[in-house]
């Protein structure tokens, strides 16, 4: 299967094990020696018994010694954050299968050998796609056509495509499930404040953050949000909610997720995820926006032609669609904190953003107008470089200890006083793996035309993409140039203006909920919560 060409696996084997080193223990400082022997080895590194590395020759000199039963101690390298991310040892070959049955080729052969819908064995196809993917979807076939294209009608294509011509018998949006997730999130919080959890809370809905903070720094793991990922919350409507509206169990439903980031595909195949009782999970297969594009193109759809009423809403939708939260395109997971805060308290607040590097990386603070009092404080932190910020000032203001180093060096801090009085700390943290978040994930559409002569990674970083393996743009339709490598920040902010272009947007203030001010968010309020009531009713107070 095919991967972004910043996040290409290749190679994959059970490099990290409790018993193996790191990959890169040593680092060698002097040139290599000619050898006219093919395959001739001028020296060989040896291990002592406590762990320190040696450089011998074949016949008992060193590489740098002419004298006989000598050996040169090698200096331990030191791992930078980039070697650790280029590394594929942490993707065990039991997670490169995980990845291979999540492949829109699995899609299609499900789809091919499903049963008839009247004969026993058959599975309802259901499929849900993120509104990230929709934006890139559409940005990149605006930049095509010239023509502006809305989420709402790119939307009702892609259902046409899934329905008609690949079989599935319900397309959704993951709006509605984000909604969902948004309220529990909030609800989370709440109980976090009032001494049931950890804070700084971190936002959990990024699978790539989550698999970081496991490997690297698992002493952050109390700080991480519980609450499920629209995905994962998607999986439960689709497999139990709809399922018993269905009169189906879960496992006579095939689900099918397309989603911005490979690491959708890990999160899916987790344990957490999977129901021992119907040997089903929340969601059976993954797909990037990528792999639905490669679909669309193999079977002949064309992308820009218009379907009927595509631009028209479905106020009978099963659940509400195309529900744009304010605040960030990677889900408004901070934002509805915001929102929450200030129309619950007694006076006016003020919101002061500060922007600490970029706008991947910003603090908010909310303060009571009247008393200036903080009432919350949090950070909106994309891309990994900020990431190990992040994590640092998290541990020193929590006083935990932080893994720093690949040895894995645990060093405590303690919170900084500056004009003799503690900086409050964070409450919560919006956390996402990739720089500029959701819209530039690993699986979305690569921009048309590729800057000439780029060399700066998506964090302002110089680069040279060629050594570190990435495949350089290569002509397309109409002699167009594909950029190969992540994205860019041009084109990371046309996919971000997509996403908030003609979008509904929720009242500024609660609104009665008779008929005639009936909106799409009140109606998300009230579907939502008798959801909450119904799943949690056979999970112990719990979203399934």
């Amino acid at each position: 299967m095919a991967f972004s060409g910043a996040l290409t696996l290749t190679d994959l084997n059970d490099f990290i094990t409790p018993s193996q080193a790191c990959i890169k223990p040593i680092e060698q400082t002097n040139a290599p020696q000619e050898n006219n022997e093919p395959g001739a080895a001028t020296t060989e590194i040896v291990i002592d018994s406590s762990g320190s590395y040696y450089e011998v020759s074949t016949n008992g000199v060193s590489g740098n010694s002419s004298s006989k039963g000598t050996e040169r101690k090698l200096q331990q390298a030191q791992i930078s954050l980039n070697d650790c991310l280029a590394c594929s040892g942490c993707i065990t070959s039991a997670e490169s299968v995980l990845i291979t049955l999540q492949s829109h080729t699995e899609v299609l052969n499900f789809l091919n050998s499903n049963p008839p819908a009247s004969t026993p064995g058959h599975k309802i196809p259901v499929l849900s796609i993120a509104p990230q993917s929709l934006a890139s979807l559409a940005a990149s076939l605006s930049s095509s056509s010239g023509s502006p294209v809305s989420l709402r009608q790119i939307l009702r294509r892609v259902q046409a495509f899934s329905t008609r011509i690949l079989g599935f018998e319900h397309v959704y949006d993951t709006t509605f499930s984000r909604h969902i997730t948004l309220l529990e999130h909030t609800q989370e919080f709440l109980e976090r404040k009032k001494g049931d959890g950890k804070l700084p809370m971190l936002a959990s809905a990024c699978p790539g953050w989550i698999c970081y903070a496991e490997k690297a720094h698992s002493e952050m793991l109390p700080f991480i949000a519980r609450t499920k990922s629209p995905q994962q919350v998607m999986g439960t409507l689709v497999k139990s909610w709809f399922g018993n509206r269905w009169g189906v169990q879960p496992d006579q439903i095939y689900h099918v997720s397309v989603m911005p980031c490979y690491d959708k595909k890990l999160e899916a195949s987790r344990q957490d995820f999977y129901s021992d009782l119907y040997s089903t999970r929340d969601v059976d297969c993954v797909i990037t926006t990528g792999e639905l594009e490669l679909m669309m193109r193999d079977k002949g759809w064309d992308l820009s032609q218009s379907v009927e009423n595509e631009g028209v809403p479905n106020f009978d939708a099963e659940i509400p669609e195309l529900l744009s939260h304010p605040g960030t395109s990677s889900g408004s997971y901070l934002q509805s904190l915001i929102n929450y805060i200030t129309a619950s308290h007694s006076s006016p607040v003020d919101l002061t953003v500060k922007s600490i590097r970029t706008s991947d990386y910003e603090e908010f603070t909310l303060r009571a107008r009247d008393t200036g009092e903080v009432l919350f404080k949090g950070a909106k932190c994309y891309g990994f470089r900020n990431l190990q910020n992040v994590v640092r000032k998290v541990g020193r203001e929590a006083g935990v200890q932080v893994g720093r180093g690949a040895a894995g060096r645990l060093v405590g801090m303690r919170a900084k006083k500056r004009g003799g009085e503690d900086e409050k700390g964070y409450d919560y943290v919006e956390v996402m793996a990739c720089p500029g978040g959701c819209v530039n994930g690993g699986g979305q559409l690569k921009p048309i035309v590729q800057a000439a002569g780029q060399r700066e990674d998506e964090e302002g970083y110089t680069r040279n993409w060629q050594e570190n393996g990435v495949q350089m743009p290569v002509p397309v339709d109409d002699g167009a140039m594909q950029g190969a490598k992540w994205g860019n920040k041009e084109w990371t902010k046309e996919v971000e203006r997509v996403y908030w272009h003609d979008l509904p947007t929720p009242p500024p203030s609660p609104r009665p909920y008779a008929q005639d001010f009936d909106t799409p968010f009140d109606r998300a309020d009230r579907l939502a919560a008798q959801i909450i009531v119904e799943l949690c009713r056979h999970t112990n107070g719990k979203l399934a």
